[in-house]
């Protein structure tokens, strides 16, 4: 996998972050008590995801220079 593809990755669970943060507060307020939970297990997991990619393109960016 290269630094790209981590890029895209990266830019696609944070793409993902943003609108699960949008559908949580349009529940929310919507009083759709049910979704948050959902919606915001979702932001969660893309986050974690964006950032083991992060960590994966330090690492190649790292061994590129060396």
């Amino acid at each position: 996998m290269g630094k790209k593809t981590c890029w895209v990755a990266i830019l696609c669970s944070i793409f993902l972050n943003v609108v699960m943060l949008q559908w949580t507060i349009e529940a929310f307020f919507g009083k759709e008590f049910e979704h948050v939970y959902m919606y915001t297990i979702i932001a969660i997991a893309s986050s974690f995801i964006a950032l083991l990619f992060y960590g994966k393109w330090r690492k190649l960016d790292k061994h590129e220079r060396a």
